[in-house]
Order: C-alpha cells, then structure tokens, then sequence
C-alpha cells in the first residue's frame, strides 16, 4: 500500500511540476543579491545573497544549482536553489563578468575580463578545470553552441568575437565586428549567431561554419544583450541608450518592431515556451516583462539594485 500511495503521489507530482512556471533569476550587482521572479505570476517571491557584486548568472540543465559571477571577489559563487543557500565558491580570475552554460550541462564558461581568457568549471566536480586564452581584448560574454562544442567570446575593446573550441581547448578563429560587442545568441539550429555591438548601435548576423559576418542591421541606441526566441524565428535586442527591444525578424534580418522597457535595459531571458522575455533595466531597478506574442510591454517588477540581466531554466 506504502508503494502505490507513493507512486500516486508521484504521479501527481510530476505532472504538475512539468507545467509549472519557472522562476526567473536576477543578479543585481549592486546589491549583491539574485531577485527570483516567479513567472506565473509575475511578482519576486524571494532575495537570495550571492556575493559583492553578481554579474553572469546561469541555471544548471537540471534546474538545481544557479552559477553566478561575483566580479569583485573574482570568482563564481553557487547557490543550490531549493533551499537558496550558498553551496560554495570556485576561484575565476580577475574581475569576471558574463557567463554560459553548455546545453548538455557540462561545463560553465566565465569570461574573465582583466586576463583576457575564459575559465571553464567542470559542473561535475565543481572545479576550474582549464583556462582558455583570447585573443580579444576585455572578453563580456560567453556563449556555448547549440550543439556544445563552441564558445563564442564578445571582446568589448576587441571589436571581435574570440571563438573556441571546447575538446581543443584553445581558440580557432576569431571573427570582427562592430566597435564594442556584447551579447551573443545563436539560432537553435547553430547555424547562426547575433552579436550586439554597443558603441556601433548594431547587431552583426555571424555564419557560424565560415565564421564571417553575413550581414549587420541597425538596432537601437547602445544595442548590448541579446535573445533568440526558441522558435528561431525572432531575435530580440536590448537598446541601452533608447529604453528599448528591437524584434529582428530573422528571415528578413530587418527590424520589425521596437517596444519600450525600462532605463538602460540590458541582459534578457525568454521563457522556455518563448511567450515572455524578461528584461533587466539597470537604472530603473526593474524588469519589464514583455509578451512576445502580441508585443506588448506588460509588467515592470521591482528588483534589486543595478539588475544586470536574467536567467531562465
């Protein structure tokens, strides 16, 4: 009888939990805290602590453990999110900043500006496993291929994304674009990936086999994160300068749309489903949450001091 009840009580369990909302998490660097965001309701449900001053923050493929940068501590502290308690700290760099999980779980990359490389922590041991050179000079962001193998690498005073590969450990191109770029994004397909480049106001559309530059649209102000909607089909931009998300349409590589957000938007995250986006608004100490169905900017939520952007599981 013991058996069957639990079985039920699985039963039960397991469904609900597959159509749960997930959280949203959002590191505010300047107070030192990860606000999460429930987002079936749209309201912060919880503050937890995670280091002096978080930055890159991603979610472990199994929805357990958050990986978040601590820039001025240099190193990244994680937080096991059930009880959202700290679980520990792994030794970076000099001042590390953005950060990227790999789709199969793997590794967690941080690009370590005042160094100039990327680390590479094996989640597995939870240890720094190898220490990658770039090329570029001031590395922001990095970002894992669909598939695993890359790492694509923003260099802010570089005007070039740094490219490695992950079983070489070493880098094996490096592709320019515009002055400044930032956030990186890649089609689900790999095939493409879009890079912002702030100083440029542009997004540069990267063939991901040739690594060379397909194209460059014009964005907004100061355009700096990027999200591609799980669909493939819409990629959004982040306009620091102008309060603002640029939609791309990415059969057309045009602007189809610009909605409104809040003060020096920044780093974004889609919901799994691709139905919102959350956005974090560093003047304003909000997110704006938009509905990428219909566009729409429908809810600004309190957060903490100086949110630098957003992950989603």
């Amino acid at each position: 009888m013991t058996s069957k009840l639990a079985s039920l009580a699985l039963a039960w369990v397991l469904p609900w939990a597959a159509w749960a909302a997930p959280f949203a998490y959002v590191p505010n660097e300047g107070s030192g805290t990860l606000s999460v965001i429930d987002t079936a309701t749209d309201q912060v449900v919880a503050e937890i602590t995670a280091g002096k001053k978080p930055r890159g923050t991603v979610i472990s493929v199994d929805g357990r453990r958050a990986y978040v940068s601590d820039q001025p501590n240099n190193q990244l502290v994680m937080i096991e999110l059930a009880t959202r308690k700290l679980a520990g700290t792994i030794p970076l760099g000099e001042s590390p900043e953005g950060v990227g999980i790999s789709p199969d779980g793997r590794w967690v990359a941080a690009a370590v500006e005042e160094t100039n490389d990327v680390a590479f922590v094996d989640t597995v041991t939870n240890k720094k496993a190898f220490v990658v050179r770039v090329r570029g000079k001031n590395p922001e962001h990095a970002v894992f291929s669909p598939d695993s193998r890359y790492v694509f690498v923003s260099a802010e005073e570089g005007e070039a994304v740094d490219v490695i590969e992950v079983a070489k450990r070493a880098q094996v191109a490096q592709i320019p674009v515009g002055a400044r770029p930032r956030g990186i994004g890649f089609l689900p397909d790999g095939t493409r990936a879009y890079v912002a480049a702030e100083n440029a106001s542009e997004v540069y559309v990267i063939d991901t086999v040739a690594y060379s530059v397909l194209t460059h649209i014009k964005a907004g102000s100061r355009s700096n994160g990027i999200a591609v909607h799980p669909g493939g089909k819409q990629v959004y931009v982040s306009n620091g300068g102008d309060a603002s998300v640029s939609v791309i349409d990415v059969a057309s590589n045009t602007v189809t749309a610009t909605i409104g957000v809040g003060q020096r938007p920044w780093n974004m995250a889609l919901t799994p489903d691709g139905r919102k986006l959350y956005v974090a608004c560093g003047r304003s100490g909000t997110v704006s949450v938009i509905d990428t169905e219909r566009g729409l900017r429908i809810a600004d939520i309190a957060v903490g001091k100086l949110p630098w952007g957003v992950a989603i599981r």
